[in-house]
């Protein structure tokens, strides 16, 4: 981040994932939309920190299950294992195992 970079609407209290990269001061143009540090396909979510927007790139969860995962997750106080996830309405056994691999608590 330069000096001159101006973070006032960054949300500082947001954690990161793990591998994620926030440009801050950049020029547009001098960062690449896409590296494999940021790249959704191979991002690996952390379900008591990821946004709905975040939980809306795993494979087949769209905007209701999205929200149905931040739900069960604020009424629970979080989820304390991966398995938890076959809670979720919407979230059946083949669906589980193509979330399974890119989520963790």
């Amino acid at each position: 981040m330069s000096r001159s970079a101006s973070t006032g609407s960054l949300n500082l209290a947001r954690r990161l994932i793990d591998g994620e990269q926030i440009v801050v001061g950049a020029n547009p143009g001098q960062v690449s939309p896409i590296s494999p540090a940021t790249d959704p396909n191979g991002a690996i979510l952390d379900l008591n920190a990821a946004t709905p927007d975040q939980l809306e790139q795993l494979p087949g969860v769209g905007e209701v299950l999205a929200a149905r995962i931040a739900e069960f997750r604020t009424s629970r106080g979080g989820f304390t294992s991966i398995d938890q996830l076959r809670e979720v309405s919407g979230i059946g056994p083949r669906k589980f195992e193509e979330i399974k691999p890119k989520v963790r608590v």
